[in-house]
């Protein structure tokens, strides 16, 4: 667990970023604090891939420092490595969009090998099959990810409301990283919602059968009794 707070960190924390490592090492989103947090290890991260869920700040936003980084590394001769990346549907011309507002079209092609998945459609990444599932998040596209390397299943909500689809993703799964952001559903305002209560998390992990729940995106003013919450730096063996 690289960063596990919502759309505001909490104290001390970085935001999304979920590390998962086996046959090669992929990155579920990189909300800010993240690279920081990876580069306390090693000078700069050795990631095969990396794979975003949607276009809120809190799951991509240091995709932009990442770019200036690596800019910097090759400059001094290093090799800061080109990971893949993969993006929701439509996401390279986001990036395109964003490229031209923050510093030049094209800086996330040159600085990762990007792919756009599809929902349903599953792709290799970093040596891991995964699956996106389209799940609903406010007006966004946005994708929850079921990775497995044969032997074992991760699921992983990213942002979600209560929907059938985020059961399917977590069917049976080894693990399931579970987002719960809000103390109550009514608390998410008007519909369309966009995320999920304790109770809510707790029912799709009941419904999917999936053998261990991890609470996450939760904020620490919030309580989190009778749940396994994820915290920053946690690490666990699937």
């Amino acid at each position: 667990m690289i960063g596990c707070s919502p759309a505001w960190p909490n104290p001390g924390g970085a935001q999304s970023g979920y590390l998962v490592e086996g046959s090669g090492a992929l990155l579920l989103d990189c909300g800010p604090g993240v690279l920081s947090r990876l580069r306390e290890t090693e000078l700069w991260p050795v990631l095969d891939a990396i794979a975003i869920t949607h276009f809120h700040l809190d799951h991509w936003g240091d995709l932009v420092p990442w770019v200036w980084g690596a800019f910097h590394l090759t400059g001094r001769g290093r090799d800061p490595g080109r990971p893949e990346l993969w993006v929701p549907p439509g996401g390279r011309a986001r990036l395109e969009h964003f490229g031209e507002d923050l510093g030049f079209a094209d800086m996330f092609e040159r600085t990762f090998d990007v792919h756009e998945y599809e929902p349903g459609v599953a792709f290799v990444a970093a040596g891991h099959t995964v699956t996106a599932y389209r799940t609903p998040h406010y007006r966004i596209a946005s994708y929850g990810f079921r990775i497995t390397d044969e032997d074992a299943i991760l699921a992983y909500s990213g942002d979600s409301a209560p929907d059938h689809r985020l059961v399917e993703l977590a069917t049976g799964a080894d693990l399931f990283i579970c987002e719960a952001t809000l103390i109550s559903g009514e608390a998410d305002g008007q519909p369309p919602r966009g995320h999920l209560s304790l109770d809510e998390a707790r029912e799709a992990f009941e419904a999917s059968g999936a053998k261990r729940l991890l609470v996450t995106h939760r904020p620490v003013e919030l309580p989190s009794e009778g749940v396994e919450l994820a915290y920053d730096g946690m690490t666990i063996e699937v």
